[in-house]
């Protein structure tokens, strides 16, 4: 678990300065439409922090910057709360701003781990996910506890974990999907890559796919080519932007035995449309996807106000995306 909590500590620096006033956020002309980039999500990890200083005044906000639905993280099943809103109280906040959420990230690092017997409670997740209207239950991340060893095995039981949740979820009108970062793009000693595993051995059905644009293109991919591999595979997009000066792939033979510590100092993020990745040209491949919902995203936000950061990342797919 070192891992896992060191790249959380890494991916949640620093905290936002005062909330900037509401008439600043007032939308450009916003263009009429049903797609997904009309009709654009943020990932709430992208604004943690502020969360957790004002929930109600944070998702005010989300919503007068023009986002039309959300994407949940870090539920606490114990408590039954997010950023200690119960569940009930962010559902209702949500509604009064006219925001929906179709999907949300939930912890499954046990419950994916071929180690471990202990696992999350994925049928509370199930009553979670229906009581916000979710269609979306994701897995965010593979078990971190020893990235640089994980083999075929693990991901062939991770999908077979998939499926059998996926069945559960099924029942409920709710499907599963899994979100990549760079490793599973690393290849093995067949030329197979971790996620394409998990896109093998995943009933089409029980299970999708959320495509993190920043960590394919940093793995030194084209999302393109899964799209065009796997058509109809991943519904869900994660529009992240990469700092020009730090394109560097991370996958291949001079980093795949690397210290996940030295690896995140080659990452570095920015607004959409200000850094190194082309989504003008991915965005022609969203019909080959199946894209159906498009969240902004991003890990670390480096500009003194995080509420601007996602408002010009707003700005330029609802000013170069939409059509």
């Amino acid at each position: 678990m070192q891992n896992r909590r060191r790249f959380l500590k890494q991916a949640g620096l620093g905290i936002s300065s005062a909330f900037l006033s509401p008439y600043l956020f007032s939308c450009q002309d916003d263009k009429s439409g049903n797609g997904p980039f009309h009709n654009l999500g943020l990932q709430l990890y992208s604004i943690r922090d502020l969360l957790t200083e004002d929930p109600l005044e944070t998702i005010s906000t989300v919503a007068k910057i023009g986002y039309k639905h959300v994407e949940t993280f870090g539920v606490d099943v114990v408590t039954g709360t997010y950023w200690k809103l119960p569940i009930a109280e962010l559902k209702k906040i949500l509604d009064d701003h006219n925001l929906k959420t179709h999907s949300g990230h939930y912890d499954l690092s046990k419950y994916l781990n071929r180690s471990l017997t202990e696992h999350e409670n994925i049928e509370k997740y199930i009553e979670i996910a229906h009581h916000l209207g979710q269609s979306y239950i994701v897995a965010p991340v593979t078990p971190m506890d020893d990235l640089n060893n994980l083999k075929t095995e693990d991901y062939q039981y991770a999908a077979e974990q998939l499926n059998k949740f996926g069945e559960m979820a099924k029942k409920a009108g709710i499907k599963v999907g899994y979100h990549n970062h760079f490793w599973e793009f690393r290849r093995f000693g067949n030329g197979t890559r971790g996620l394409d595993i998990l896109i093998a051995f995943t009933e089409p059905d029980l299970v999708d796919f959320e495509l993190d644009l920043f960590w394919i293109e940093k793995a030194g991919l084209s999302p393109q080519s899964y799209f065009d591999k796997y058509p109809g595979r991943f519904p869900m997009w994660h529009i992240k932007d990469m700092d020009k000066r730090h394109t560097n792939p991370v996958v291949g033979e001079d980093y795949d035995d690397v210290d996940f510590e030295d690896i995140m100092k080659e990452i570095k993020y920015t607004e959409v449309g200000t850094g190194a990745i082309d989504f003008t040209r991915i965005a022609e491949y969203a019909n080959k996807s199946g894209l159906k919902y498009a969240f902004v995203e991003q890990d670390d936000i480096y500009l003194p106000n995080k509420f601007e950061s996602i408002k010009r990342s707003y700005d330029y797919v609802k000013k170069h995306l939409t059509k």
